[in-house]
């Protein structure tokens, strides 16, 4: 497992972005999918993670964040069926999945960490790379484990706190902070099930430039910046993204996943 770098470390969390914000940063659904590399590796790791659970033959599954369908379409090729909810807090990103999917299920947007919880219980919900723009993502992961049928489970792929290292060491060179928010520490995740230890990946993409690492977190709906952070003067951020290039404009995702179950005891 990573450690963080505590000189990179900040109080506000990533999901200091407010969900009218994080909706609107995800509008832009057909330029998502050309950017969304890193995301579909996700996804397909994810659902290759669910299809060894053991589920329902028939199992009512809910989507959270389902973007533009990597998730559902990874697992659908894995042959998991059953009852699917596909939710996003972007109507053009349901609209996008359902244009993906088909009728093949049903597609409602929802704001899964504040919305109401759809009816019924659910053999499964799940959700890659949506919530590290939680306000309280821990909070909000519990709360779905009440969500679920008797023996259900919850997985979810997000963003662990080393993410973006490269872009926020850039930053630390010039004693300033990037405006990418914090992720939830690692502890946090793992308190919520000390009984199925997190499962920590590196994925890592080289981008031309730093320019171009900037454009792919706006395509991808990462660019809304934390609250309160104050944007660089120019010469600053050009100084910054110097030091970006010069370690080889790579950024890294420390991709964490969280498996919950509803027999799993809270802390």
């Amino acid at each position: 497992m990573c450690r963080s770098d505590p000189r990179l470390r900040r109080d506000t969390r990533v999901s200091d972005a407010r969900p009218d914000a994080v909706a609107r940063a995800f509008e832009a659904a057909a330029q998502y999918e050309r950017h969304a590399r890193v995301q579909r590796l996700v996804a397909r790791a994810l659902a290759t993670r669910i299809a060894g659970l053991p589920l329902p033959s028939a199992p009512r599954v809910l989507e959270i964040g389902c973007g533009t369908g990597y998730l559902a379409r990874a697992l659908r090729e894995q042959g998991l069926g059953g009852e699917w909810l596909l939710t996003d807090i972007s109507a053009a990103m349901v609209a996008r999945a359902r244009e993906n999917l088909g009728d093949g299920a049903r597609y409602a947007v929802l704001d899964g960490e504040h919305g109401a919880k759809p009816e019924g219980r659910f053999d499964l919900v799940c959700a890659s790379l949506a919530t590290q723009w939680f306000t309280d993502e821990p909070a909000a992961l519990a709360r779905w484990r009440d969500w679920l049928a008797p023996g259900g489970h919850v997985m979810v792929a997000t963003l662990g706190p080393d993410t973006f290292a490269e872009w926020r060491e850039a930053h630390a060179v010039e004693g300033l902070e990037p405006g990418t928010p914090a992720f939830t520490p690692l502890a946090d995740l793992a308190a919520l099930s000390p009984s199925a230890p997190l499962a920590v990946e590196l994925y890592r993409e080289r981008h031309a430039d730093a320019r171009a690492f900037l454009h792919a977190l706006r395509a991808i709906g990462a660019g809304t910046a934390a609250r309160f952070h104050r944007p660089l003067a120019p010469g600053a951020l050009r100084r910054v993204m110097r030091h970006f290039e010069a370690s080889g404009a790579i950024a890294t995702y420390q991709v964490v996943t969280c498996h919950l179950t509803r027999d799993n005891e809270a802390p």
